[in-house]
């Protein structure tokens, strides 16, 4: 008895799919699920790198967890014009580091080729968040 009231519940549901389809959302709906599906995958590439600067400065800063750097951000590296410039920003900023940082500075240099800057992200996914599909011929 307790199931047939769920069932009930599920199908008299006024926010269900199928009414969404008949009013015009699932238009809109649908194309909001594309969108963030490629912002993700930008957003995760960024996530791993961060995740992986992370593991990789605890490992090099081991025992001296205190000497750690607040933050390598990725977005001033990117607004560098050169790989070399890059690398002397955090050849700087890694200057307490007691084991040599340059296998890091080298990959995290290899791993920034493929990144965007945040604020790219943001302008991307606000542009296609904002954009209205029923008026956008208008």
């Amino acid at each position: 008895m307790a199931a047939s009231k769920v069932v009930k519940r599920l199908i008299n549901k006024p926010n269900s799919p199928s009414s969404a389809r008949s009013s015009g959302h699932a238009i809109q709906k649908r194309q909001a699920r594309v969108t963030v599906k490629y912002d993700r995958k930008e957003l995760q590439k960024r996530l791993d790198v961060e995740k992986w600067i992370d593991e990789r400065m605890e490992e090099m800063y081991k025992g001296r967890e205190m000497d750690i750097p607040d933050e390598i951000n990725i977005d001033e590296l990117l607004d560098l014009d050169t790989d070399e410039q890059r690398r002397l920003s955090l050849q700087v900023l890694l200057k307490s580091c007691a084991s040599n940082p340059e296998d890091f500075i080298g990959d995290l240099l290899c791993k920034l080729k493929g990144l965007q800057k945040q604020t790219m992200l943001r302008k991307n996914g606000l542009d296609v968040h904002n954009r209205d599909p029923i008026h956008e011929d208008a």
